[in-house]
């Protein structure tokens, strides 16, 4: 993937180091086109090719994308089966243009739960770019905040030894990468939905209306433009 030098986007060099966004809406977007609601998620899959490849163009670290929570269980089974089918596509189809363009795929949650074909797409995909040094892709699946923080807690009792606050940190799905800088929610909802809560302690927050599928580039990069107008104290003085 050829890089762009974010300030061609009239962006400064204070861009995140590690962006998180809920992909929110997908179904109203299909909604409120008299769509079935798996096509609000094909066409959010579709979406999420441009807006992965701006993030690696631009130069940023890591992107971590909530696609399925512990919680989305509860939807229909013929829209799950059909987001399952989603993912399948997916990995089959971006797999060897992602790892081209030097991406590492990182899945974040606990797979046991999904049938068999997704976990060995899964195990492809984290394998075959296991070493690239480019965007770090998280993607987030069957995954909820307080249960990785349960399995995490669970993992350092058993070492059997006191835990320091690092400890913790590394033992997340996410351990070895930076705490996030920015959470975006599409589809106009201002919550965090158990997404990453201990990664997103001092993160900055940002709702925006759009549905997902909605979330142009040209959107993206206004949240990237607004991140880098704050003023980060972390709890320091002006």
């Amino acid at each position: 993937m050829a890089k762009t030098a974010p300030a061609s986007l009239g962006l400064t060099d204070a861009l995140p180091r590690h962006v998180g966004i809920i992909m929110d809406g997908n179904g109203r977007w299909a909604k409120a086109r008299s769509l079935p609601r798996p096509m609000g998620h094909r066409a959010g899959m579709e979406r999420l090719r441009g807006l992965i490849q701006l993030s690696s163009d631009i130069g940023i670290g890591a992107l971590s994308l909530y696609a399925f929570s512990t919680e989305n269980w509860k939807r229909p089974q013929s829209e799950i089966e059909a987001l399952f089918g989603l993912f399948i596509e997916y990995f089959n189809r971006e797999l060897d243009a992602l790892h081209e363009g030097g991406v590492c795929i990182r899945v974040l949650g606990d797979m046991e739960a999904f049938p068999a074909n997704i976990g060995r797409a899964i195990s492809a995909a984290q394998s075959k770019t296991a070493n690239n040094e480019g965007l770090k892709l998280n993607i987030a699946l069957n995954y909820g905040s307080r249960a990785e923080v349960l399995r995490a807690a669970n993992a350092l009792i058993a070492r059997g030894q006191p835990a320091a606050m690092e400890d913790l940190m590394a033992a997340l799905y996410t351990g070895g990468l930076p705490d996030l800088d920015l959470v975006i929610r599409t589809g106009g909802e201002q919550r965090l939905s158990n997404f990453l809560l201990l990664q997103a302690a001092y993160a900055e927050l940002m709702f925006v209306p759009e549905y997902f599928p909605d979330f142009s580039d040209a959107r993206f990069v206004e949240c990237l433009r607004a991140f880098g107008a704050r003023n980060r104290r972390f709890g320091d003085v002006e």
